[in-house]
């Protein structure tokens, strides 16, 4: 599916976009892999990692600009959609923004690329598209029904769009672990709730994700990865064992727990070994044998959040992978 194919990541610069970019090159050897961003420094410091590569390219362009995107889709034959606002509280105290990107984009992209003539696109959600409580959540569901619908928008153009839902990446700029670290030497780590517990993905993870629905995808799919959960007092402990910590009370929009499949999924979300997929409502997809292929339907009481998880990541597990990527944290 992707060998030899032309991709374009947008938000290429982010996270993922760093650890799929050279995964990808490596495993699939594209013709061509475009970074469509808007941030002109991170592309010149991410370029220079790629000065040599002529598979490579960059395009500074927005999610918000339609004419931009169809410029940059110009001979593309495969779509990974990262672009997003996505810091929680941000999104709270900037809506307007939030939704131009998450969902104002994500129709800009399904356009361009359905007009485009693109075979393929992906598009990465997150655990609080389900049941969601907050603004970032809620855009993204908007947005993931904005791709499962597109391809009966598509019509006859055969655009095939799919999604994958994960939890916290660890290690990522902004995220939990490395701000721990960053405190770890005061001695006192700042707690939100004691209860707290998250789903604990890796980049790499990620990006392997991505890869499988693009072999599986026939289009309106949305993949969760089997991943452990993780209490917050865990992953504090796993950071700084000697710390103490404080409590602080969750930030606006924050969840105690989250979640990837709810109960109203459950009806349409099949099991895999990986994996869960769960199918659209809509022209009777959720009964398609050939997006369901090996699948075993889940019960209609079933459930996928992080506090009733059948994995769980241990301190030790956590501690380990944080001495091999110690040097990464932050940065990803």
């Amino acid at each position: 599916m992707l060998t030899n194919s032309s991709i374009l990541i947008t938000g290429g610069t982010g996270s993922f976009g760093k650890t799929f970019v050279p995964m990808t090159l490596e495993k699939y050897n594209p013709k061509r892999l475009v970074i469509y961003s808007r941030d002109e420094m991170k592309q010149w410091d991410m370029a220079q990692n790629y000065s040599g590569d002529s598979r490579v390219s960059f395009i500074i362009g927005d999610v918000r600009d339609k004419d931009r995107l169809a410029r940059a889709l110009d001979g593309i034959d495969n779509v990974v959609h990262a672009a997003a606002t996505k810091i929680v509280p941000t999104a709270e105290y900037n809506p307007f923004e939030c939704v131009k990107t998450n969902i104002n984009g994500a129709m800009n992209l399904i356009d361009a690329c359905i007009d485009r003539g693109i075979k393929n696109v992906v598009a990465l959600s997150t655990d609080k598209a389900s049941n969601p409580i907050n603004l970032y959540g809620a855009t993204k569901l908007a947005s993931d029904k904005l791709f499962v619908a597109g391809n009966a928008y598509a019509g006859t153009h055969g655009t095939r769009f799919s999604v994958v839902r994960y939890g916290n990446v660890m290690g990522s700029r902004g995220s939990v672990i490395p701000f721990f670290m960053s405190l770890a030497k005061s001695g006192a780590l700042p707690i939100t709730d004691a209860r707290m517990t998250r789903f604990m993905i890796t980049l790499e993870q990620g990006v392997e994700l991505v890869w499988h629905a693009f072999e599986d995808m026939q289009g309106g799919e949305i993949y969760v990865k089997k991943i452990p959960s993780m209490s917050i007092l865990d992953i504090a402990k796993s950071v700084a064992p000697r710390a103490t910590h404080k409590i602080i009370g969750i930030r606006p929009g924050e969840k105690i727990h989250e979640q990837m499949v709810g109960l109203e999924d459950a009806p349409q979300t099949y099991e895999y070994e990986h994996h869960f997929k769960i199918l659209p409502m809509i022209h009777q997809w959720s009964v398609d044998p050939s997006r369901i292929k090996a699948g075993i339907k889940v019960s209609d009481d079933f459930s996928y959040s992080s506090e009733n998880n059948q994995q769980w990541m241990s301190i030790e597990d956590l501690q380990g992978w944080i001495a091999l990527n110690k040097n990464k944290l932050g940065q990803m």
